[in-house]
């Protein structure tokens, strides 16, 4: 797909406002514009296929969503929560890709709505949130900001609250944002003194990691609490 103008982008965007507001809530999304993005999206994720390395799955979706993005846009804007396996796909590929800010803005319209994957995911929204927000950070590029980190994973840990999801799968979110909040804590100092803020940020974690501890005693944290809690015992008062 060739790079949109600003007058088709208009256009797509008003399309696709159209097609979603004629979607009732829960129901399937229709028309010829709807129709379209499904057929870009089975040629872009045949290109997708084609390929064997990760690295390079995740670059050609950062190369392919802005071809995406007048649909989504005009889901947001006047959507009214019909299917639309086009929008939950680019939800996917947002994550995989590294615009996390852009899939939390998706992802509160897609858990708000009840939405559904497509077939081939074999996962429902809240929890492939969970575990995608969770890998992103543990072994991804959300890690690179963990200002930005622990404010995405607490928005996720918040939106899927209410939603049935595997222990485990929580359990991984919280220990993510509980690392998100040690790196604040600590600056570039893993020993730094933990008083003022960086004490918030450790009681914080602390709870984050005690919580992730409860859901799945396998996560992997207990050594951390240990250290985490010997450090905020020296840094007591008195």
């Amino acid at each position: 797909m060739r790079e949109l103008s600003p007058a088709q982008r208009h256009k797509a965007r008003v399309l696709a406002e159209l097609a979603a507001a004629s979607a009732e809530p829960g129901g399937p999304t229709t028309g010829s514009q709807y129709e379209l993005q499904l057929y870009q999206l089975l040629e872009d994720r045949r290109r997708l296929h084609a390929l064997q390395s990760v690295k390079s799955k995740i670059a050609l979706k950062a190369q392919l969503l802005p071809n995406y993005h007048a649909w989504v846009d005009g889901v947001l804007a006047a959507g009214k929560g019909g299917q639309d396996d086009v929008f939950t796909t680019i939800l996917v590929w947002s994550i995989d890709a590294g615009d996390y800010e852009r899939a939390v803005q998706m992802a509160h319209y897609a858990v708000t709505h009840k939405m559904t994957l497509p077939d081939q995911y074999k996962r429902d929204i809240p929890t492939m949130l969970v575990d995608e927000f969770s890998e992103a950070y543990l072994h991804g590029k959300l890690a690179e900001d963990p200002g930005l980190a622990s404010k995405v994973l607490a928005l996720i840990g918040n939106l899927t609250d209410g939603c049935d999801v595997p222990d485990q799968a929580r359990a991984k979110l919280y220990k993510a944002l509980g690392y998100a909040l040690l790196v604040l804590a600590d600056g570039d100092d893993y020993k730094r003194e933990l008083v003022g803020q960086p004490r918030v940020y450790a009681l914080s974690a602390h709870s984050h990691l005690q919580h992730a501890l409860s859901l799945f005693q396998g996560v992997g944290v207990k050594k951390d609490i240990e250290i985490l809690e010997r450090r905020l015992k020296k840094a007591e008062p008195g």
